[in-house]
């Protein structure tokens, strides 16, 4: 028999996924010699055997590769015999450049979970059970290679049975670096809001009574702080919202099991599957009339629900019969606490009692949120359980820095094929989400060895993620036009080529003319694009404060309209209670443009829409009156094919959609007192027209079929069903997001697409 050996090199998410005894015990199968260890590069196998063993050891790395592990890339390389007379693992290697990938955190398994409930198991009720196919990656790593040495559990020495499980190629926790138990592990406290110990011994049986009791609670979880309470108590659900200032954005709530979710949703086969995922993200579901507070998820008919995922929330529930409302750790606008001290000090006036461990959370990551639309995964928020995988492109990408948005910023490193969109960051509004933002980009570029040759940004001038780049003085840099962005999103997701039709429909978006754009259509490619068709601009009164109070944009539509008679055509209950001289001084501002940018907004023109049909008039937390217009619209389903009308004309240099006579009837239906869902909901279809008879005249001029659909208005669940049948109807391919979320959260690795291109082009 002749023996050979390989020297096989294998990339991608194959460190802290047990990919070292699957291959050790594989070796085994397979009667080959040699080792295995993790390097800067992945994982390398020197292996030495009969050719017929080598190949078909390689084929089942293929096939048989650990649950939790993505093999990205194997290569193999012939080398001069060595002699080995064993097959061992190795230490790592920190030599070279690092090309491996982290694995995101996941939810402890079901051989764990068996265990942590098996009274005769020496793990029995420990809130921190995890194996090699369980529990926390990215927000324990401190470096790579995913060693203990470079994790938050380097502090806890294992005990001596837990470091013969750890060196033991045939248990489950063979190099599970976060391995430990009651002796040697970290353990759970219950602390009072000043940090005082409450309890040391019991404290999971100790929390659960004060839940019981209606007090509020912060939970550390995997990726930081959650707040939490009896999401049936009424009372306990007004105090968090009082408390941590969130007067009626939806809160997300954690139940039992799948039983207990399908009590409070409806919950198809693929919603179930996707609560059960890994990943568990929050999924967003239709609500059943039942016993949760109201005010969980007030005007609003889906619910964000989500299961357990860390053996301490099992624990946790094993104590109580009820769900809990869990939702970010933080105040408004502010992100996750994640650091205990930092969390003691913020959240102090919120939570009652802290429910906390001693295991250092090295990077914060937000819950991710997730929905199920046509069979698959579109995401809202991408963040723990997924992030930081890459997003694999069809395409080389070199090494670009994209900085994202404002809004729900995400950044992007890209390293050839790899895009590696970042966990939410969240609003870059304050200084303390700005740091947030700076550290975990020089995170990604140790993690993942990416010194950026590019920097992308936003056009938006006081975006703090445009100053950051326009702070860079080393690198060179390009703007991204925001709606360009979105689109370019979408064609990376799909690995798509060439030029498509997009509509890019969200709130907030710098032009380049200077405008605020957002109802916009394009037909380009991520190269260059063109604007081929938007809402016609009207004023915008106040700015940003529009944002805020949805009324001055009707003020603002109703101007361009009626002209100087605009408030003899509002309806009466939309002067109510308004002081004159401010509707005088909002008159004189639209009149001469003064703090009135001009916009094009979809996501303004549902605000004002919901403002005039008198659904919301102030918001206190983004896209309000556009979410509680999408739930009106929802009721009245009934409404068949009813529309508004409106017209498409030609502008200097593209369509624009007058929307006057949109206004002009919905004032005619406020007269005869239509019911709001119904108005709701011929908006919403007046919209699904707009879009469908731009792309059919895009079509009839450019020949394009490939419709992308972007930005933060596809979120209503409502208008892109109705957008995405309609196009179909119409013999159109559509295109929406699978990856990374519509909104802002996804800008970023269009940005990274379109600097990538700009660079190959100036480069050839």
């Amino acid at each position: 028999m002749t023996v050979l050996r390989w020297l096989v090199k294998v990339g991608g998410i194959v460190q802290g996924v047990g990919f070292r005894p699957f291959i050790y015990n594989l070796a085994g199968v397979h009667d080959l010699k040699g080792f295995v260890a993790n390097s800067s590069e992945g994982v390398e196998i020197d292996v030495e055997g009969s050719r017929e063993a080598l190949e078909g050891f390689l084929n089942e790395i293929r096939e048989k590769a650990p649950p939790l592990s993505m093999i990205e890339d194997i290569s193999v390389q012939e080398k001069v015999l060595a002699g080995y007379q064993a097959f061992e693992i190795r230490e790592s290697e920190r030599s070279g450049k690092a090309k491996t990938l982290v694995s995101a955190d996941v939810c402890i398994c079901e051989d764990c979970l068996k265990e942590v409930f098996d009274p005769g198991d020496r793990r029995y009720r420990y809130p921190f059970i995890n194996c090699t196919n369980c529990g926390p990656r990215f927000t324990i790593i401190r470096d790579v290679p995913y060693d203990r040495d470079f994790t938050t559990m380097s502090t806890f020495p294992m005990c001596p049975e837990c470091f013969s499980e750890y060196h033991d190629p045939v248990d489950r926790r063979f190099h599970a670096q976060p391995n430990a138990c009651h002796q040697c592990g970290p353990s759970v406290l219950l602390k009072d809001a000043s940090g005082g110990v409450v309890e040391k011994d019991n404290p999971l049986p100790a929390a659960a009574r004060l839940l019981q009791a209606g007090y509020l609670l912060a939970v550390k979880g995997l990726g930081g702080y959650h707040l939490a309470c009896n999401a049936l108590d009424h009372e306990a659900v007004r105090i968090l919202r009082e408390r941590k200032v969130r007067e009626d954005k939806p809160f997300a709530v954690m139940v039992n099991d799948i039983t207990e979710a399908k009590k409070y949703c409806h919950v198809s086969d693929l919603e179930a599957e996707l609560l059960q995922s890994q990943a568990r993200p929050i999924v967003l579901l239709r609500k059943k009339s039942g016993t949760l507070a109201p005010q969980v998820a007030p005007e609003n008919a889906f619910l964000g629900l989500m299961l357990p995922y860390t053996p301490l929330h099992y624990l946790l529930f094993e104590q109580i019969e009820f769900p809990l409302v869990m939702t970010s750790g933080n105040l408004s606008d502010e992100p996750i606490a994640y650091e205990d001290r930092d969390a003691l000090m913020r959240l102090g006036d919120v939570a009652d009692y802290f429910l906390t461990h001693n295991r250092e959370i090295r990077h914060r990551c937000d819950d991710s949120v997730t929905r199920v639309y046509r069979g698959d995964r579109y995401p809202v928020r991408r963040s723990r359980g997924y992030a930081p995988a890459p997003v694999r492109l069809d395409f080389d990408l070199g090494r670009v820095l994209a900085v994202g948005a404002e809004q729900k910023n995400t950044f992007c490193l890209t390293k050839g094929n790899y895009a590696f969109v970042s966990h939410h960051v969240g609003d870059l509004e304050n200084l303390e989400t700005l740091q947030a933002f700076e550290e975990s980009i020089e995170l990604y570029k140790r993690l993942f060895q990416v010194e950026p040759e590019i920097i992308a940004y936003d056009y938006h001038p006081e975006y703090l993620s445009t100053k950051y780049a326009m702070a860079n003085d080393d690198l060179p840099k390009t703007g991204v036009q925001h709606h360009h962005a979105h689109i370019a999103g979408c064609m990376a997701e799909h690995g798509l080529t060439g030029n498509v039709i997009g509509a890019a429909f969200d709130g907030t978006g710098f032009g380049i003319d200077g405008a605020i754009w957002g109802g916009e259509f394009f037909y380009g490619s991520p190269v260059e694009f063109k604007r081929i068709a938007h809402l016609k601009y009207v004023p915008m009164p106040g700015g940003a404060k529009a944002i805020r109070e949805p009324w001055r944009m009707a003020a603002g539509y109703l101007r361009t309209c009626f002209g100087k008679q605009w408030r003899d055509a509002a309806p009466v209950t939309f002067l109510a209670g308004k002081n004159g001289m401010l509707l005088d001084t909002l008159d004189d501002m639209m009149e001469k443009w003064i703090n009135c940018p001009p916009t094009s907004s979809m996501g303004r023109f549902f605000d004002a829409t919901a403002a005039l049909i008198g659904i919301r008039e102030t918001v206190n937390y983004e896209g309000q009156a556009a979410i509680e217009l999408e739930q009106r619209a929802i009721s009245a389903l009934r409404g068949g094919d009813i529309t508004y009308n409106y017209v498409i004309q030609n502008g200097s240099q593209a369509w624009e959609i007058d929307t006057g006579k949109v206004i002009s009837e919905i004032l005619e239906d406020c007269r005869r007192k239509v019911e709001q869902d119904l108005m709701a909901y011929k908006f919403h279809n007046t919209v699904k027209n707009m879009l469908v008879e731009v792309c059919r005249k895009a079509r009839d001029q450019y020949g394009e079929n490939r419709v992308c659909l972007s930005g933060g208005v596809f979120q209503n669940i409502l208008l892109l069903d109705m957008v995405y049948r309609a196009l179909e109807e119409n013999g159109f391919t559509v295109f929406i997001h699978r990856i990374v979320p519509a909104n802002d959260g996804g800008i970023s690795l269009g940005q990274a697409l379109i600097a990538s291109e700009r660079r190959r082009l100036v480069c050839v």
